[in-house]
């Protein structure tokens, strides 16, 4: 089975025959003991450090569709190799343009994402204050703001109701963790204020490249969005996928890790106004991050087990039947 491949250090990727030699290099120029990954093994990468490499690698890597993200010093994502894209349908493509184009078909493919987003997060607030945390306010401020979704008379509107769930969502880290070193505070990103605000979005980042990910392996345009306005430099359907998964994927595993103490004040690095994991506490995260996605549940529809991971591909299935008018869309709410 394929899987994902992180690379921490900086060093040098090439081709050797059929397999990606990678050779790390320290601070000095010292190269170290060469490692090599067999391309059939090879889902996609990320890259952490600096990377060396070569357009017959990436012509490698494009031929075995293997896609590379990458991210700078502070874990912010700032880019994506993707291959040449392999399943191409224009009906669909000519679909998800007019449903953008069209207002009414784009609100209620944007509505539908925020209440899925909703639902998710309400789902982790009631599993935690059925476990003595205190978030009645909290939950009834989302409701509030949920019953409001159906009247919003265009995107920036939802837009709006959507940060409002969010801030009131994002007040209840805090009770939930329970931590005297560790807080949320406030929401803050570029830079993060505090090590939680670090790990949503480090965490944030790594949810949005499983989305284009798994977008890739589908028929859909990850440039053509609805909820979030379509931009240059940016892969805005991603963003949509990812606002209903990062509860589920993200957020649960930041509350895991916390309260579980396996990571603490200590994994983090202040630097230059910024925060950002160590390399120990990235793998830490990754590590907790990769066993999340290859976790299982038993699917409603489906009548089978099928990976987290893989809920977020069945995701863009039921948008893609939504947009060739098959069957409506019904976002991803959690069930356990």
């Amino acid at each position: 089975m394929k899987k994902t491949y992180y690379l921490f250090n900086s060093g040098r990727l090439s081709r050797q025959d059929n397999t990606l030699k990678f050779t790390p290099v320290d601070q000095q120029g010292q190269e170290g003991s060469a490692r090599f990954l067999p391309v059939e093994n090879v889902a996609e990468l990320y890259c952490f450090g600096s990377l060396d490499a070569n357009s017959t690698l990436f012509n490698f890597l494009g031929k075995e569709g293997i896609s590379v993200h990458f991210f700078d010093y502070y874990e912010h994502y700032t880019g994506s190799f993707c291959p040449r894209e392999y399943l191409q349908a224009g009906r669909l493509q000519v679909a998800q343009a007019l449903h953008y184009s069209k207002p009414k078909k784009r609100m209620a493919l944007a509505c539908k994402v925020v209440e899925g987003a909703g639902f998710n997060m309400l789902k982790n607030l009631r599993y935690y204050q059925g476990r003595g945390r205190q978030l009645d306010a909290c939950i009834a401020a989302i409701e509030r703001h949920m019953m409001e979704l159906s009247g919003a008379a265009d995107v920036p509107t939802l837009m709006g109701l959507e940060g409002n769930i969010r801030q009131c969502y994002y007040a209840a880290f805090d009770d939930i963790l329970q931590q005297d070193e560790l807080k949320l505070e406030r929401r803050s990103k570029q830079p993060p204020h505090n090590e939680v605000n670090a790990l949503v979005s480090f965490g944030n980042m790594l949810c949005y490249t499983l989305c284009l990910d798994q977008l890739y392996h589908t028929q859909l345009s990850p440039t053509i969005s609805f909820l979030h306005e379509p931009g240059e430099r940016r892969f805005s359907l991603a963003l949509d996928l990812a606002e209903i998964f990062k509860p589920l994927l993200v957020d649960r595993t930041i509350f895991s890790l916390l309260n579980k103490r396996q990571l603490s004040a200590s994994d983090f690095d202040r630097k230059l106004n910024g925060i950002r994991l160590k390399e120990g506490g990235r793998k830490t995260f990754i590590q907790a991050w990769e066993e999340r996605l290859q976790q299982t549940i038993k699917h409603r529809s489906l009548g089978r087990s099928v990976s987290y991971k893989h809920l977020v591909r069945l995701e863009c299935y039921k948008l893609s039947k939504h947009l060739l008018e098959i069957q409506p869309y019904e976002p991803f709410k959690a069930w356990w």
